[in-house]
């Protein structure tokens, strides 16, 4: 989670490094140095999206398992060796298996779905029945494999795809400490990023960030309760889409909050993400927020247009913007771009409510992790040694050395004091949230100005990792779509000094349709992504 908006310890980028702005083409930025020694043998399936994977597989040119064969070897050459990217947490026993399977199913004719075949990577907070963990990076929940697939990546295995591996995550989605390291966890260390290693790929979705930004799988799944999709996805380089709340199941997530957490795509194009979420988006009896889901059955490929622009109202949030000039300098090209794909782009055109709710958004989730987590726990038996969140404190405390080396556990003990989901400070804090975000927030400005998307900066440039003093981040504007639970969609807009920053179209509810089909006319417009290069430093 992005904890920015209620944690003492957020800062900003250091105004004395070296930026050079600019909407990128594809071709390698000029201003960066050449890459190291870290730089990897070339990959065959570099850049390979989930559509070119199908058709070499129909035309059998490739098989499943050859590419799922060729990802673990990359796995081995590039995070576990090389750059130590330390992205992946496990990888499947399994995975060349089923891999076999999914071809023989082809041969006879049986395809499940658009992902057969194709390797998929899922945060380690999702529960996997199988041989895997889930742990959310945590020792305490080591030993025992969940019971139950949760219901994502029973999805995922229903159309077909090859479950890679478990990608490493900020420890409890970060949601432990004010001081927290993104990316960093007592099982799996320290995820580093892509693009420049000693920087922070952001959380808690920092593990797919990095993972799919480095090529070791065709697509990933992160979650996200605030910032945990769409700030590892803008700052690796990547498209992710924080679905509407409800659209997608968090059964068998290990929780932070019932009210904004969702789990989605982070991708290297906007159309593998509107694949992955055609697959996982539904209705679930397991969780009664997906009650609204079974009406939502919009085509999200046939959304993505190269014109989705034209005609468009959007409209420019200048109060999520400002955090830092090269940001903006970058923000205004892609508004430049926006306008020429024959957007009308008002601006400013500001939320008026942001920030107003980040005191009550703490509060709200102080109480609904306290709550979810021990209702989690319970889910999983006897396949987890630690019933309650009291109990993990206890481990915690015991085991500080291996599990509290650079950080504490402050908001695990804030929340172990909170009582239950009836008291009137969190009723109370909850009906802010809602009338702030939505009533007074977003719905009110869509209707003011008929907008499709709001758009703002994705995220500032990474900072260094530094475990003494905690994150830094730079500024971004995940909080009015994550307390609102609307969806928000990052796609990459620039490289300063070859670290990336993405661009967000935020939306109201279940127009994730509307977002993609935006988010794809910049991108072909724009093409400016490009496969990380392992530096050490940005010196």
């Amino acid at each position: 989670m992005d904890r920015r908006n209620f944690l003492h310890a957020a800062g900003t980028v250091a105004a004395g490094v070296a930026l050079t702005p600019a909407v990128a083409p594809a071709a390698p930025d000029a201003s960066s140095p050449p890459a190291d020694a870290n730089q990897p043998r070339a990959f065959a399936f570099e850049e390979a999206t989930v559509a070119e994977l199908v058709t070499r597989m129909q035309a059998g040119t490739l098989t499943s398992r050859a590419l799922t064969a060729a990802y673990l070897a990359r796995i081995a050459a590039v995070d576990a060796a090389g750059p130590t990217l330390k992205a992946v947490i496990e990888v499947n026993p399994e995975a060349l298996r089923i891999a076999a399977e999914r071809d023989a199913e082809r041969r006879a004719g049986r395809i499940r779905g658009p992902l057969h075949g194709i390797p998929v990577l899922v945060k380690d907070n999702l529960d996997t029945a199988d041989t895997m963990q889930t742990t959310a990076g945590s020792l305490a929940l080591v030993g025992k494999p969940a019971p139950r697939d949760s219901t994502v990546v029973a999805k995922l295995r229903e159309a077909g795809a090859v479950l890679l591996g478990k990608t490493n995550l900020s420890e409890w989605a970060n949601f432990r400490s004010t001081r927290s390291v993104s990316g960093w966890s007592g099982r799996g260390g320290q995820t580093r990023h892509p693009y420049i290693l000693d920087r922070n790929p952001c959380g808690s979705s920092s593990g797919t960030g990095t993972a799919i930004s480095a090529n070791l799988a065709a697509v990933g799944i992160g979650t996200e309760t605030d910032g945990s999709i769409i700030c590892p996805s803008s700052i690796c380089g990547l498209v992710g889409l924080k679905p509407t709340v409800g659209l997608v199941s968090r059964a068998g997530i290990v929780p932070i909050s019932a009210t904004q957490d969702t789990a989605g795509p982070m991708t290297r194009t906007v159309t593998d993400a509107a694949v992955v979420l055609q697959v996982i988006r539904g209705s679930d009896a397991r969780d009664a927020a997906t009650v609204g889901a079974a009406s939502q059955t919009d085509d999200y490929l046939a959304a993505l247009r190269a014109d989705a622009l034209s005609g468009a109202r959007i409209g420019v949030s200048r109060n999520m913007a400002g955090f830092h000039p090269a940001v903006d300098a970058a923000f205004n090209q892609a508004l430049d771009v926006l306008r020429g794909a024959g957007a009308t782009v008002i601006d400013p055109c500001n939320v008026p409510t942001v920030g107003k709710y980040d005191a009550d958004e703490f509060t709200v989730l102080l109480y609904e992790f306290k709550d979810g987590l021990n209702a989690y726990l319970a889910s999983r038996g006897d396949t987890v040694a630690y019933r309650t969140l009291d109990d993990l404190i206890a481990y915690n405390t015991a085991h500080a050395a291996a599990e509290m080396p650079w950080f504490a556990q402050e908001l695990f003990e804030q929340a172990n004091a909170k009582g239950a989901l009836t008291d009137t400070e969190y009723t109370q804090a909850l009906a802010r949230c809602r009338t702030l975000s939505r009533d007074e927030g977003l719905d009110a400005l869509f209707r003011e100005h008929r907008l499709d998307a709001v758009v703002a900066p994705s995220n500032g440039p990474s900072w260094v990792t530094d475990w003494i003093n905690g994150d830094k981040y730079s500024g971004g504007n995940s909080s009015v779509a994550a307390v609102a639970g609307y969806p928000s969609l990052t796609v990459p807009m620039a490289y300063v000094s070859g670290l990336p920053l993405g661009l967000s179209f935020i939306g109201t509810a279940y127009t994730e349709a509307r977002l993609l089909g935006l988010g794809y006319a910049f991108e072909q417009k724009t093409r400016v992504r490009k496969a990380p290069t392992f530096r050490r430093t940005l010196a």
